[in-house]
């Protein structure tokens, strides 16, 4: 049994490679359209994109133009040419954007020099002195934040995008182990400190998945925290302990298995033979019961039909401070691809908040 578990509490902490989600029944290049497995995911209407292991690579999906009982055939928005490998295993993606330059917006590559090491990060220069610093969730990298910088860069609004340790990207640290924002939220700290040299004069930070989770923490442990001015929190982690539970019970593991899991990565050295650094402190983590710590505006994007970061925590944490929690309704978006289904209510979202709260490109 004690194996089972430190099994399962790795799983939690060691970053894996993404796994393939979606099944390539065929690709029809002459109509340029692509055939996929239905799954909850790949039904959905919006774009996407599709990670392949032939020629392509990373491949940019459009709308659902038929779907029956196991498939669904959606435009190929990449232009697939004949006799080209496609293979049939693939990870489904609300990224789309792969690369700051397809925005054809102004950036540069910059290096901030955090405790892990120097971290990598993406600068979209505007006219604001208030800084939107986002946060990549568990898993992938600072390319699934890129959605967000057309709308805030048309607003405005000054982007760093950034990456923390062990994220693949980023330095590692001794155990190339997430802590779940414990650790990581010092990566961002420095990232504002960077924002502020660079004349900023106040930030916002956006998070996404397990970003959230860093993005709360820096909110409530930062040295910085005077200058942080709002948060904007995109299918966030605000409680692990909640996640976890759904998480292993949609995988089929059964009561009290997550919760010895959990307990194992509590306690130091249990934790680090489970693959972790240290202890991960599930209690500092669990923000709806710190809630009476934060300080600061926060909108939440989160769906109800999220399927992977169930939005309980988020509406637990609205309710426990609605002064300063504003959380839209969301529904039927899965995880993290709510601009993707919606653009036009995710955007218009982000923009009302940020006029409500006084931002502006002036502040």
């Amino acid at each position: 049994m004690s194996l089972l578990v430190f099994a399962v509490a790795r799983r939690v902490v060691v970053p894996a490679r993404r796994p393939a989600d979606a099944e390539i029944i065929s690709v029809d290049t002459g109509a340029q359209t692509i055939e996929l497995a239905r799954t909850p995911d790949t039904e959905l209407p919006g774009r996407y994109g599709l990670s392949t292991s032939g020629t392509y690579g990373y491949v940019k999906l459009g709308a659902v133009l038929s779907a029956d009982a196991t498939t669904v055939r959606r435009k190929l928005l990449t232009k697939i040419e004949p006799g080209a490998r496609v293979d049939r295993s693939a990870g489904f993606s609300g990224w789309y954007y792969s690369s700051p330059s397809e925005l054809h917006l102004r950036w540069e590559n910059i290096l901030i020099g955090s405790p892990a090491g120097p971290c990598p990060a993406w600068y979209f220069p505007a006219e604001s002195s208030t800084w939107v610093i986002q946060v990549h969730g568990r898993g992938v990298t600072r390319a699934e934040c890129l959605r967000a910088v057309p709308v805030l860069n048309a607003a405005g609004f000054p982007n760093l995008v950034v990456s923390y340790r062990n994220d693949g990207e980023a330095p590692r640290s001794r155990s190339g182990a997430y802590a779940l924002g414990a650790a990581e939220w010092r990566d961002v700290d420095t990232a504002i400190a960077y924002a502020l040299r660079r004349g900023a004069e106040r930030v916002v930070l956006m998070g996404w998945s397990m970003g959230g989770a860093v993005a709360l923490q820096t909110a409530v442990n930062s040295g910085h925290r005077d200058r942080i001015a709002g948060l904007i929190l995109e299918s966030p982690v605000v409680d692990w302990r909640t996640v976890l539970r759904f998480q292993a019970k949609a995988a089929g593991m059964r009561a009290p298995l997550p919760d010895l899991a959990m307990s194992a990565l509590s306690v130091p050295f249990t934790a680090r033979l489970s693959g972790a650094e240290d202890a991960i402190p599930f209690d500092r983590l669990d923000m709806v019961a710190r809630a009476a710590e934060l300080t600061v505006p926060i909108l939440i994007l989160h769906s109800d039909d999220d399927g992977f970061v169930p939005a309980d925590a988020s509406h637990a944490l609205q309710e426990a401070r609605p002064d300063l929690v504003t959380m839209p309704r969301f529904s039927v978006a899965r995880h993290t691809k709510l601009w993707n289904y919606d653009e036009a209510g995710w955007s218009t979202a982000i923009t009302d908040w940020l006029a409500q709260r006084g931002f502006s490109a002036s502040a």
